[in-house]
């Protein structure tokens, strides 16, 4: 029974950490090759994975999507995907997708003459289950070392979410204490009586037992 408990702790922690790592905002430094429009079919798992159509569209199954191409300053190749997000989750409020993908196009730029930007998202990219990370933002920076801050968005989740799990933790030990413990131990005390009174019964017939193998 422990260890299933542990099982289940682990699962609920390890689903938490990738929930937390797809939803919260990340930033690459790359520079646009590219941008391009695809014609997606949404079925199966991966529809999981994509947002939505563009605010004040009808969702028809499939659509057009738009891409935009990237290479990073290690030379690997990075693809985002431009959806909106409207008002659903995750609440990124992105209702301007046409106009980062106008802004993905004015900064495309060659390894010649490399223009570098900053690429907001969320999301993974799985070339087996064909999604992509969401962009959510791009601007430019002056190159590849430029210094993009600390991601503060992060950081304040993070910690109100520790506060948060703390004020619980620390709350579920206080009722626990107050109101589970007792219990536990009356439930223990009781048992332990009850046994006790089941072993003294077992003396007095076992004495009388005896007495009648005496006589």
């Amino acid at each position: 029974m422990r260890y299933i408990g542990w099982t289940l702790l682990i699962a609920f922690w390890v689903s938490f950490a990738a929930f937390l790592h797809y939803t919260l905002p990340q930033r690459d430094i790359v520079r646009v090759t590219g941008t391009e429009i695809i014609r997606k079919d949404f079925s199966g798992v991966s529809r999981l994975f994509y947002a939505q159509v563009d605010t004040g569209d009808v969702d028809v199954g499939n659509r057009d999507l738009r891409l935009v191409n990237t290479t990073r300053v290690n030379d690997r190749v990075s693809v985002y995907r431009n959806e909106d997000t409207g008002f659903s989750w995750p609440p990124y409020f992105k209702l301007d997708s046409s106009n980062l993908q106008a802004e993905a196009a004015d900064a495309t730029s060659t390894r010649a003459a490399a223009q570098w930007v900053v690429v907001r998202h969320y999301g993974w990219r799985s070339p087996f289950l064909s999604i992509y990370p969401n962009a959510i933002s791009i601007r430019p920076i002056e190159g590849p070392d430029a210094n993009i801050g600390l991601p503060w968005v992060n950081i304040i989740i993070l910690t109100l979410l520790a506060v948060l799990f703390y004020a619980i933790w620390v709350r579920w030990r206080r009722f626990r204490k107050a109101r589970i413990d007792p219990k536990l131990e009356e439930l223990q005390d009781n048992w332990e009586a009850a046994g006790d009174a089941v072993t003294a019964r077992r003396g007095r017939i076992g004495r009388w037992l005896d007495t009648w193998k005496s006589k």
